[in-house]
């Protein structure tokens, strides 16, 4: 147990200094491309500065899997490591953020979360809510880990995957929204020149965020949560 207590604090330590350090590159970016303060529609960035920015997203998932995949022994216990350091990171950036910077000026403020597979945006508030889910999940599998080896099953699985995938559609509904009324599925695929595509991206305003759907996301995986906790409380007492 104390083990498990020394792993926990220097995770949680490592995802807080993650946190910090993206947002310290946030705000060179802004000190950069909005020195009047970050605001849509998006100023227009360079093709390199763009594509760095992509990578290091990628790069940021892959510093939080390589935590995940030392930390854990089985895969159950890998993936929950994962998702609680990517929700300490996630919820200290805006931290740092708003400790350094004053930014952002409420919850309800919409901010750009990901650019990976598409623009991903929403209210401040909407990470956060899914962060503390994530946090809850990780912290309950990493529990129950340390008293004997545990497995999510398919229904499971299901709700959890289902809910995230939801959560997704909604963080880019407003978007690809956007993107639709200029353009059509067969358009976009076809598209020999992204150009256009990028051009009509830095127009973009937030206009509305999909409630109902993130809703329903988080629903099903608490759901997912809440089956996970009373199957294995029933195996522990049979």
């Amino acid at each position: 147990m104390k083990q498990s207590l020394k792993t926990l604090v220097w995770i949680t330590l490592f995802a807080i200094a993650m946190g910090y350090l993206e947002s310290a590159v946030v705000i060179y970016l802004r000190s950069i491309i909005y020195p009047g303060g970050f605001q849509f529609p998006m100023a227009p960035i360079d093709p390199h500065l763009a594509i760095t920015e992509i990578f290091r997203e990628v790069a940021t998932m892959l510093m939080l899997l390589g935590i995940g995949y030392i930390a854990g022994r089985t895969f159950t216990e890998r993936f929950a490591w994962f998702i609680y350091s990517f929700a300490i990171w996630d919820i200290f950036y805006y931290v740092f953020l708003k400790l350094l910077i004053g930014w952002p000026g409420s919850f309800m403020t919409w901010d750009i979360l990901f650019l990976i597979p598409a623009t991903w945006v929403g209210p401040v508030i909407a990470p956060l809510i899914v962060s503390i889910t994530m946090i809850g999940l990780g912290l309950i599998l990493i529990y129950y880990s340390k008293t004997g080896k545990i497995i999510i099953v398919p229904v499971e699985w299901i709700l959890l995957i289902a809910g995230s995938l939801a959560l997704i559609v909604a963080f880019i509904w407003d978007y690809a929204a956007f993107i639709l009324r200029h353009f059509s599925y067969s358009e976009l695929w076809n598209m020999p020149d992204r150009k256009p595509l990028y051009d009509l991206g830095m127009q973009y305003t937030p206009v509305s965020f999909n409630w109902m759907l993130f809703s329903l996301g988080e629903i099903l995986i608490i759901a997912g949560i809440i089956l996970i906790i009373l199957r294995i409380r029933k195996q522990k007492h049979a």
